[in-house]
């Protein structure tokens, strides 16, 4: 090393952002080189010449504190992020059953509504399991391209097809020992369905231009907002799959059905905001709580939780009242967003209700696709995907709004 040694490098190295565990080794050791080294991050010194039984323990000692650290962190991000809110018998008749499955190696199929919590439900399943060390990866069928699910989810080789520049690990070698979650599984081409029904049947992998298949030890869990049922009488998912998968229904309730929960979802939500934001604790009046209750919530939790950052926003006088609330929430009637569900199949309503959900933000946000993508909790792809599916013209949508706007 021209110019520069040991600790000079390790000095560089931690100025640079490496994270990596380093052992720094030395032929010319001292106390005074061994607490420097420490003190710029080094894990552990070792004086020349090593044994290679001292070298293997040192190394098998910084990856432990290595993987410690990283989880760690990973229980720090998690802290509150993830934790499931609830009061009433409508989530605790849920979370029972939960508990019951998450031991088990079944295959679980979450349904509900849009914005129910299903990824959430799914997690905790994960972290309640034998597999709570593995990792938990997630895939959306609805939001991934048909062309590309395929690599995703099995991974491709390098060369394999037009574009795949180097081999690319798929969602369920990356979940091997652990948990994958195929969220909106009913959205998944027919095509797709039958390579997915061989992986649960025969437990491997074969990326795309690889040689040999791969064994996984994988735990699936799917979620849906779509009748699984009616589809597969239609054809419209495969049978022999959907029996593979449909080992354990878990069905979440929209929270128009739990409102005996919001009060305290509430709380939960303006507590992670305003620590996200820095913000001082800002109170809802029991007026306040009460209005929140009486709504339908179409866009169900993940609608509440965006309408509280919202109100805290608006709030003027060091609470959210109800007279902010009122402000803030939609003018249509508690009851108007229900209508869809009169009659139909589940997946008919289902969309209807989806349908006025999407049509209800687009207005509020005059069009613009990505303020209301992101209040929806989509991605902006995902938005376009779920409106062409839906029948909701946005081109139509903007020019509407652009001629009703003054001069």
């Amino acid at each position: 090393m021209p110019a520069k040694n040991g600790l000079m490098l390790l000095e560089d190295l931690k100025a640079l952002g490496i994270i990596a565990p380093i052992v720094m080794m030395s032929g010319q050791a001292d106390i005074e080189m061994a607490v420097k080294a420490t003190r710029l991050g080094a894990i552990d010194f070792l004086e020349k010449p090593i044994s290679t039984e001292k070298l293997l323990l040192t190394v098998e000692n910084a990856l432990k504190l290595r993987r410690l650290e990283r989880e760690n962190r990973q229980l720090k991000q998690r802290l509150g992020k993830h934790e499931i809110i609830w009061q009433g018998a409508a989530m605790q008749r849920v979370m029972a059953q939960v508990e019951r499955v998450a031991a088990s190696e079944t295959r679980v199929c979450i349904l509900g509504e849009t914005g129910t919590g299903k990824e959430l439900v799914a997690r905790t399943i994960h972290e309640r399991s034998p597999r709570a060390s593995g990792a938990f990866v997630t895939l959306n069928c609805a939001a991934v391209p048909a062309e590309l699910i395929e690599s995703e989810l099995f991974g491709h080789e390098k060369g394999s097809f037009t574009g795949a520049a180097g081999r690319h690990i798929g969602k369920f070698e990356q979940a091997d020992h652990g948990t994958i979650f195929l969220d909106e599984i009913g959205d998944m081409p027919l095509p797709m369905q039958a390579k997915l029904l061989r992986v649960l049947e025969e437990g491997e992998v074969e990326r795309i231009g690889g040689d040999k298949p791969i064994a996984v030890d994988v735990r699936v869990l799917v979620a849906t907002h779509r009748d699984l049922e009616a589809r597969a009488r239609e054809d419209k998912f495969r049978q022999d799959l959907f029996h593979r998968i449909y080992v354990f229904p878990l069905l979440l309730p929209p929270l128009r059905e739990r409102r005996e929960d919001i009060p305290a979802l509430v709380a939960h939500f303006a507590a992670q905001v305003g620590t996200q934001n820095g913000w001082k604790p800002i109170p809802f009046s029991a007026e306040a709580i009460e209005a929140l209750q009486s709504h339908a919530w179409p866009g169900n939790v993940r609608e509440l939780r965006n309408m509280v950052e919202r109100l805290m926003l608006l709030a003027t006088s060091g609470e959210v009242d109800v007279t902010t609330v009122q402000l803030a929430l939609p003018k249509h009637s508690a009851d108007s967003g229900s209508s869809a569900f009169v009659s139909g199949s589940l997946a008919e309503r289902v969309d209807a209700f989806e349908r006025q959900v999407i049509l209800d933000e687009l207005k509020r946000s005059h069009s613009n696709v990505t303020l209301a993508a992101k209040s929806l909790g989509l991605e902006r792809s995902h938005l376009y995907k779920k409106a062409e599916q839906l029948g909701i013209d946005l081109r139509a949508l903007r020019r509407e709004q652009e001629s009703t706007r003054p001069e």
